[in-house]
Formats: structure tokens, C-alpha cells, sequence
């Protein structure tokens, strides 16, 4: 009678305090009775709201060194407890023959609370205890007991008495091994599974179906509204407060010169008040349309026309620095310029009282259920390297769903400095360089561009830089040109874009700076992250895992034994392509496999673990002789010769071949000799027909090769050599 009473009244207390919500019930219910329920552990409450909040007598599987503290035994007193050590194999095996008596038991596979915030470290003993008896894994995520004072990340989050905690319980799965493992392999693959599964529970119970106005203001109310979020070449620090209040400022004024769902045209550099601009016209459904003024005025008026924007929001003084007085007076031509310095001076005292009081009473007003989360919120532009640029439309849903996928993976917090020289027409720029840092307490200091070797480290260095993504382009020229110290406080440099990390940056960065680069995989259309290494799953040479909630499929290339045309789906997928065929018009993704699959167009392989590896893009092979040859292989080939070079490879029709390769190398004195002779063990047909040396390669903004540039140069040196 005692311990319903308990359980009845410690309820009523944590519901009240804590405003517990408990959802999937259902998915308790389906489980059955033989059940391995395992939670991320995120405080000490953990156990208590387990025991409390599901239903049935459950056991809990406790470390025996925890199981003696003092504070604990009571709790144990009133539950059912096995204690084990999950080191032991003893303990595993006694565990399993628990579970086969058809019992429910909790246990926390991290086998700690999180020091971190996110999932630790998941121990495959767990796995092999759900193999080996059969039971049903049951994934429960505890959500909010972080920021209790009973979970160790003080000085870590900003901890509050009493935040709201819900428990979300997810679908049963099974957890079969194949029946050929045995052993540590089998032990590994449990392991694998187990953490799989973790992780699809840390992003499927992600709040990511919402605006990202009203991220903004979740992140203020876990924050704090005075916690310092960005920065910029200013070096005026803004708080949530400040931001949201500018926000707020900025949007009135967007709203009263342009309409509900138009595309308004964004030209301005990495800033804080571009980051309020965009913003601004996000909080009243304006969608920005991100213009790289790095390409000419002939190809953002391309892109205004293929978007049908009608407005562009600049700034004199931004024009005026960069030089883009004639690019701004060609686009004038097309669009209706509106500086922010214009806008600025209408914005009077009144309106900024308005602004302030409505950033502290956004509960009232702002009604984010309202809006559809796939309601555009950005166009960004492909940049072209291999055909004609395109308007890829993002909604709130694919850029917060791509967040959480990443934070799922990786673990970040409040102490984290994100340099971002990334443009915000950039994808990396915009959704990881932008939005991770802002929406997630991170705070974020934005440098107008990537070009500035030697500045790029110093600030690094001075602003205790511990977050940085850049291409292979510039993260070799800023490790050539930084002090060994610069980086000192550097958690995660990560690989932006479809360039490759090549093996001399790899390995610079490691020797130089100690710092090991988290290769990853994207595009634009995937918003833009489909892969990542992270320090806990990280294959040299591969470029990591594919996102939790995404799917793959590779299609057979003829030609291609060890891998395929990779075809993606998931809640990062692009809502469509604007065209300039169709000006205006969305084209939603599909590919041979379905509606919302979208095809990357590259040549990839998969391997056991669920590691990618980039053969190329289809576009980037060459078909000689009926054999495909990877013009990414000849590259790399190239810079294992010529390490200091830069090189690009292209194909030309050949009226003998089909198509012949011919390599662009800055290297002085290459010739195809030395190239044979440093490729031991390569077929001739694999290798370059002829090469080019240039003083120059072609390059776009984002620091990637322009191939199109690229091939024509090559054509025209063979048709010069021809004619000599």
C-alpha cells in the first residue's frame, strides 16, 4: 500500500514541477513482455522518472559501484533492481538469462549521465544482451532533465530549477545479428545496431517541424536572453534578446515594401545584420533568396529572373568596400535595389520601442502552429562548377531537420565559438555556419569572406575559435599560413562542400595543429549535410555515415563493380529546383526510386559499417575505350605526384576513344612520364592522354574548381597545340 502511494504523490510532485509529459504510451503497450528498455541518461532524476512514469513493476540495471551510494538506496529499496558491472561478461551473461523470464528491464547503454549533453559513448555489451535473448528493444528519450541541477553540466548549459521534461517513448524493434558473426564481430555489429538505434531516437524525437523564428525563441528560453550569440568585424556582440528584437525591427520594415511569399533577393556579406535580414523577412514569410555577388552581375540577374525576384536588399557601404558599384547598377536594372541604410532611418524610436516590446512578449503574437514547417525558407544557388546554376528551394523543416541530424551525431554546447567566413549563399554557410551556432547557444562570430589566409587564424586565435568548416581549398592554405597555436582551443574542423579533403591537408593538420578534420559528404539539395565523420564513428579516407532518418539506394553503373550512382531520401531533401526554363516554378525532387528521392549524380560505395566512400561524380567520369575512368582518381593521382600543385582533370570527345583525359596541373615541369612513373601499378587507360600546364586553375567562390572554365581551357590548349 505504501509504495503505490509513494508512486502516486512523487507524480503529482514532478508533474507539477517538472510539467512531465509522457508520449507513445501505445508503443509500451505494443512491446510485449520480454523488453530491453533503454534511455539516454541525462540526470540523476532518470531512474525516478522511469520508475515513476511507466507503468508495470519494471527492473533496472544498475552499475553495482552506483548501486552502493548513499542517496540511491532508497530508491532501490522501493524498485527492482540488477546490479551488474558492464564490463563483465559474467554480468552480461546473467543479465541476459534476466531477461529471458520475460521481464521489462531499463538500462542506460552509456553507462553514465551525459557529460556532454547529447549520447556518449554506447556500450556494446547492451547490444549483445538484446541479441542473445531475444528480447524487444524498447528506445525511451528523456528530454529536459539536462537542465536540472541534478545532471553534471553545470557550467556547461545554463541549468534551471524546474524545466519541463518529456518522455517519448519509441516503436519496438527487434535486434538480430547475423547468424554467421560470432564473437567480438558479433559483439561490434550488437554494439553498432544498438548505437544506430540510439541515435535515430535522439533526431526522431527532435522538435524540428516548426519555424525557425520559433527555434530562435526556444533557444532564448534555454539560453537566456542575455547570452551573448553573435559577432562580427564590428565586434558589437549581440544577446538573443537583441537579436530577436532587431529581428523583429527588420521584418516590419520587409513586410511593408514587399509581399507574403515573395522571393526577396539577399546581397550582403557574413554579418550579424545580415543574419537579423534574413531573419526578418523569414518572420513574415518572406523568403530570402541568397545571391552570390562573388559570381557577377550576369548570373545574379540569371538567378533573379529564375526565381522571379523583384526586390534585392543590399547596402551602400557593403557595394562600396567590395567594389560591386557596377554590379549593383547592372542588377538595378533587373530588380528594385532597397538599401538597408534607407530602411535604417525610417526605423524611429517608436518603432524600436515597438520592436523591443514585442521581442518580450512573443508569446502573444507569434502563433508558429500557424505556419506550414514546409513553407520555404530560403533559395539558395548552386554554384555551377558543372552546369547551369539553380535555385534550390529549403523549408524551415529540411534546415532544422538537418540540424538535429548533425547534433544527434556530434555533440555541441554553449561554450563552443563558431568561426563562420562560410558566405550565407553558401549551403554550409547558411544552415551549419549560420543557423547550427544561433539556434543551438553556440556562439557565432561571422567574417565577411574565406579569402584572407593569414587574417582567417589570427581570428581563430583571438576570438577562441572551437568550431570551424571550411572546403580543402582554404583549410590548406590557412594551415600553411597559421602559427602551430593558433587553433589551440579547436574542437571540430569539418570538410564543407563536394571538394575532397585531400591527404597533405589531412595529414598538415595533424601534424601541425594536432587537429583530426571530420570529413563529410552534402550538397546544396540535401541542405546540405548527407554524411559526416564524428569523433566516435570516423573512417580515414571515407567520408562518414549517412544522417540518421535518411535512406539511400545505389544504382548499377555500367562500368562500376564496387559501388553506384547514389539516390537519397529524407527530411534534409530539398522541397525543389527553381529553373530558369520555368522561371518561378518548383520542381519537386524525384529520381527512379520515388517521389522525394533526389540523385547526386555521384558514383559512390558503401561498406559494412555503413561508411561512404566518393569514387565521383557521374559526371566526372570519362568513358575511354568503353572503360570508365574517374577524372577524381587522375586528380588524386596528380597531387600524390605533385603535392604542391593544383590540379583538374577533364574529358574531351576523342574520335578514336569516345572520350580522352586530359589533366590541368599548375605544377611546373609535369609531363606524363613523371606522372606513370609515380603511379606504380595504374593502367595506362586510367591515366591522363595529355597534360597542361597553367599558371592558374579556374576557381568559384567557394574555393571548388570551375569545370566548366576548366574543360574550355583544355580545348582551347588542344586546339592550340593542334594547329602549332
Amino acid at each position: 500500500m505504501l509504495r503505490p502511494l509513494l508512486r502516486f504523490t512523487v507524480k503529482l510532485i514532478l508533474k507539477l514541477l517538472f510539467r512531465v509529459e509522457i508520449h507513445g504510451m501505445e508503443n509500451y503497450d505494443a512491446a510485449g513482455k520480454r523488453v530491453l528498455i533503454v534511455a539516454n541518461h541525462t540526470s540523476f532524476l532518470d531512474p525516478m522518472l522511469l520508475w515513476i512514469f511507466l507503468p508495470d513493476d519494471i527492473t533496472f540495471a544498475i552499475n553495482t559501484h552506483i548501486s552502493e551510494r548513499w542517496w540511491l538506496k532508497p530508491f532501490l529499496g522501493l524498485s527492482k533492481v540488477f546490479r551488474m558491472d558492464p564490463t563483465h561478461p559474467l554480468s552480461l551473461k546473467d543479465l541476459t538469462h534476466h531477461l529471458q523470464h520475460d521481464t521489462k528491464t531499463v538500462i542506460f547503454p552509456e553507462g553514465r549521465i551525459t557529460v556532454t549533453g547529447t549520447l556518449m559513448k554506447i556500450y556494446d555489451g547492451t547490444g549483445m544482451v538484446a541479441d542473445k535473448s531475444h528480447a524487444v528493444v524498447l528506445p525511451v528519450r528523456i528530454e529536459g532533465a539536462k537542465y536540472t541541477h541534478f545532471s553534471r553540466l553545470q557550467n556547461v548549459v545554463r541549468l534551471r530549477w524546474f524545466p519541463k521534461i518529456t518522455i517519448s517513448i519509441l516503436p519496438p524493434t527487434q535486434m538480430r545479428a547475423p547468424e554467421h558473426l560470432r564473437g567480438k564481430a558479433r559483439r561490434q555489429y550488437c554494439g553498432h545496431i544498438l548505437t544506430d538505434i540510439m541515435t535515430d531516437m535522439m533526431f526522431k524525437t527532435s522538435h524540428y517541424r516548426r519555424t525557425i523564428f520559433s527555434a530562435l525563441l526556444e533557444a532564448r528560453r534555454i539560453h537566456g536572453g542575455k547570452f551573448a550569440i553573435a559577432d562580427d568585424l564590428a565586434r558589437k556582440p549581440v544577446s538573443y534578446n537583441t537579436l530577436i528584437a532587431r529581428t523583429i525591427a527588420l521584418g516590419n520594415l520587409f513586410a511593408s515594401v514587399t509581399e507574403a511569399g515573395e522571393h526577396v533577393g539577399v546581397m550582403l556579406p557574413n554579418s550579424v545584420n545580415t543574419l537579423c535580414v534574413v531573419l526578418g523577412l523569414q518572420l513574415h514569410q518572406r523568403i530570402p533568396a541568397m545571391l552570390n555577388f562573388s559570381t557577377g552581375s550576369a548570373s545574379m540577374i540569371s538567378a533573379c529572373k529564375t526565381a522571379e525576384v523583384k526586390t534585392v536588399l543590399t547596402s551602400r557601404q557593403f557595394i562600396d568596400k567590395a567594389k560591386l558599384d557596377e554590379e549593383a547598377a547592372h542588377l538595378a536594372e533587373h530588380a528594385n535595389l532597397i538599401y538597408l541604410e534607407d530602411l535604417a532611418a525610417q526605423v524611429n524610436l517608436a518603432a524600436k520601442l515597438k520592436a523591443l516590446l514585442l521581442s518580450h512578449t512573443t508569446g502573444l503574437w507569434y502563433k508558429s502552429d500557424h505556419i506550414d514547417p514546409e513553407h520555404p525558407a530560403v533559395v539558395l544557388f548552386t554554384s555551377g562548377s558543372e552546369g547551369t546554376p539553380k535555385g534550390v528551394v529549403l523549408s524551415y523543416a529540411n534546415i532544422l531537420g538537418n540540424l538535429k541530424q548533425l547534433e544527434s551525431v556530434i555533440n555541441f554546447n554553449p561554450q563552443d565559438v563558431v568561426l563562420n567566413f562560410l558566405p550565407m549563399f553558401h549551403s554550409f554557410g547558411f544552415t551549419v555556419g549560420s543557423m547550427l551556432p544561433v539556434l543551438n547557444g553556440m556562439q557565432a562570430f561571422f567574417y565577411p569572406t574565406p579569402l584572407h589566409y593569414a587574417v582567417i587564424p589570427e581570428i581563430a586565435y583571438e576570438i577562441k575559435a572551437t568550431v570551424m568548416f571550411g572546403t580543402n581549398t582554404f583549410l590548406a592554405a590557412y594551415g600553411k599560413k597559421a602559427n602551430p597555436y593558433d587553433f589551440f582551443r579547436m574542437r571540430y574542423v569539418g570538410v564543407a562542400g563536394a571538394e575532397k579533403l585531400q591527404e597533405n591537408t589531412r595529414a598538415l593538420w595533424a601534424d601541425k595543429f594536432g587537429i583530426r578534420i571530420l570529413e563529410g559528404y552534402g550538397a546544396t539539395e540535401t541542405t546540405p549535410i548527407t554524411s559526416v565523420n564524428t569523433p566516435m564513428n570516423y573512417k580515414a579516407g571515407t567520408v562518414g555515415r549517412f544522417m540518421p532518418g535518411m535512406k539511400y539506394q545505389l544504382e548499377p553503373v555500367p562500368g562500376i563493380h564496387d559501388g553506384g550512382q547514389l539516390h537519397v531520401s529524407g527530411p534534409n531533401i530539398m522541397q525543389g529546383y527553381l529553373l530558369a526554363a520555368n522561371p518561378g516554378k518548383r520542381v519537386p525532387p524525384e529520381s527512379k526510386y520515388g517521389k522525394g528521392w533526389y540523385d547526386t549524380g555521384d558514383i559512390v560505395s558503401v561498406d559494412g559499417e555503413g561508411y561512404i566512400t566518393i569514387k565521383g561524380r557521374s559526371k566526372r567520369f570519362a568513358k575511354v575505350s568503353g572503360e570508365m575512368v574517374s577524372l577524381t582518381a587522375v586528380e588524386q593521382y596528380a597531387i600524390e605526384a605533385w603535392p604542391e600543385g593544383h590540379h583538374a582533370a577533364v574529358s574531351l570527345p576523342d574520335p578514336k576513344k569516345g572520350e580522352q583525359v586530359i589533366l590541368l596541373t599548375t605544377h611546373k615541369g609535369a609531363t606524363l612520364h613523371d606522372l606513370t612513373r609515380s603511379a606504380v601499378g595504374v593502367a595506362q587507360i586510367s591515366l591522363p592522354r595529355k597534360i597542361f600546364v597553367v599558371d592558374v586553375l579556374p576557381v568559384l567562390a567557394t574555393g571548388k574548381t570551375n569545370y566548366i572554365e576548366a574543360t574550355s581551357l583544355a580545348a582551347k590548349r588542344i586546339e592550340e597545340a593542334e594547329q602549332a
